[in-house]
């Protein structure tokens, strides 16, 4: 079976990168036999969506598992409509990561564990304030909830974007 493993660098050995989609590399692991191959991840540095971008890339490498220390809401549920089992709150080796994972260790998640681009800030090179590093994630639930709320919002935005088109092209009234 295929699995990805965000990775701080090239070998089983590297450390397991907590952030999904800004994580330098994957490596993708078959675990009958552990040979790996290092994909560097060209969506670590986006502005936004990295981890939708993230995702897809999974998708098209048709991994069937992916162990990471966080995953959001977005790529979340990116992951979840390829079909991709997530586990997180993975640490340690890349190597020990998967043979954890192959003797049953993790558990796939039901839910994103940090909210949206948890990755892409706290000082570490992404589009933060540079105040160090991240707060400790959220409890699975309370960022579950927030992510919901946030998606909500974002939805609510968007409909009022279309109503106001709609309204425009009918020529003012909306009610047809």
């Amino acid at each position: 079976m295929k699995v990805a493993v965000t990775s701080t660098g090239r070998t089983l050995d590297d450390k397991v990168d907590p952030r999904f989609g800004r994580s330098p590399y994957f490596l993708l692991v078959d675990t009958d036999n552990m040979k790996a191959e290092a994909l560097q991840n060209p969506n670590a540095a986006l502005g936004g969506g990295a981890g939708i971008q993230a995702a897809q890339l999974m998708s098209e490498q048709e991994v069937k598992v992916v162990l990471t220390g966080n995953c959001g809401p977005n790529a979340f549920r990116t992951l979840q409509a390829a079909g991709i089992e997530v586990v997180s709150g993975v640490s340690g080796t890349v190597r020990r990561a998967v043979e954890d994972y192959v003797s049953g260790e993790y558990s796939s998640s039901n839910a994103p564990n940090v909210a949206d681009h948890f990755g892409a800030g706290g000082g570490r090179g992404g589009m933060g304030m540079g105040r160090g590093a991240p707060p400790p994630p959220p409890r699975a639930e309370e960022s579950h909830i927030d992510a919901l709320k946030a998606e909500v919002s974002k939805l609510e935005q968007t409909l009022q974007k279309l109503e106001e088109r709609l309204s425009k092209l009918e020529g003012g009234d909306s009610s047809t």
